[in-house]
């Protein structure tokens, strides 16, 4: 399918489309090809990610496994405190790579956060190494790991924590994991607004996040758990990332972007989980290619970030309040793949 209607026109009619239903900011960026579009909110806004924080924790322990700091089969008590309790089922343990795609067996939420966190406005503040660590050896695993994808915010924390416990020797903070991905992506791509805490000037460029109905919400911490969606960042930033999927990386961020697309779990026949990401095959008949996507959500925002890295398209789309930008990003996505 061919049109000539333009890759800015493009971006401008979803912009506005998603800024007719919200009250809060809004802000989609696409690339097809060597061009970029940006429209909605300031190109400098910064917005919660939530779960898209996975894809940056999943690339993290890619980096890692590249350079022989950690194996993507590597158990996760090796990279816990002496001692720690992991559960076990069958005979199996649970190893990186299965946290990183959601077949560990572990629930979604950690143990001890219901029912406190369920009614909080910051429901995961508490979320401390001691808690998480001390909940885990009294968590029951629901499938034996490496056998079945069970979505798990849990699995994902816990990778964040254990790989930033590796690089730099702490306690595995919100902290520590904000370093760890400075170092591993952010500061190699120039990706200066993507973080965990923000400073001043930063906070002042925070949109600030709303309910269904419009109504103001509170930021998230999730403390212990930043891998699993502490993240902040822009739609430059995510674009830079997005294009490193393409191909287009140094030399060891490269690496580690081709060994998240050659690791996986088939999820359905035509999809499948990879460290990061969910990958949507296209049928056939309609040309050879797929998209890798992660959305995200925390308590006043929503996301989403999808890649056709065959045809060189990508799509994000950051929103200030509830309401998921799914259906559009993803309609815009499939426009630019079939140019």
């Amino acid at each position: 399918m061919t049109t000539t209607t333009s890759l800015d026109g493009l971006v401008r009619r979803a912009a506005d489309r998603l800024a007719a239903k919200r009250r809060g900011a809004v802000a989609v960026g696409a690339i097809l090809g060597e061009e970029t579009a940006m429209h909605g909110a300031d190109p400098g806004t910064l917005f919660e990610i939530g779960s898209i924080s996975k894809t940056f924790t999943s690339l993290a322990l890619a980096r890692l496994a590249v350079r022989g700091e950690a194996a993507l089969d590597q158990p996760l008590r090796d990279l816990l405190p002496e001692g720690t309790a992991v559960p076990r089922r069958d005979g199996g343990e649970i190893e990186l790579v299965h946290l990183a795609c959601h077949t560990s067996g572990l629930p979604k939420l950690p143990r001890g956060l219901l029912p406190r966190g369920l009614f909080s406005s910051d429901p995961y503040a508490g979320c401390t190494p001691g808690m998480l660590l001390e909940g885990l050896g009294r968590t029951r695993l629901r499938s034996a790991p490496g056998r079945r994808f069970r979505y798990s915010n849990l699995g994902a924390g816990l990778l964040g924590l254990a790989l930033a416990r590796r690089a730099g020797g702490g306690t595995g903070s919100g902290a520590d994991y904000d370093e760890l991905v400075q170092a591993e992506i952010c500061r190699p791509l120039g990706m200066a607004d993507t973080r965990v805490a923000l400073d001043a000037e930063r906070t002042a460029r925070l949109a600030p996040g709303h309910s269904r109905l419009g109504r103001p919400r509170p930021r998230w911490n999730l403390a212990a758990l930043a891998g699993a969606g502490g993240l902040h960042s822009t739609v430059p930033d995510l674009l830079r990332l997005a294009r490193t999927q393409f191909g287009d990386a140094p030399d060891g961020l490269a690496e580690a972007v081709a060994l998240t697309h050659a690791t996986g779990h088939r999820i359905t026949g035509g999809a499948t989980v990879r460290p990061g990401w969910i990958e949507l095959r296209q049928p056939p008949g309609r040309g050879e290619h797929r998209t890798l996507f992660h959305n995200g959500g925390t308590g006043g925002y929503r996301s989403l970030l999808a890649v056709s890295p065959e045809r060189r398209a990508a799509v994000v789309v950051l929103g200030a309040d509830v309401r998921s930008p799914d259906r559009v990003g993803m309609d815009l996505l499939a426009e630019l793949a079939a140019r």
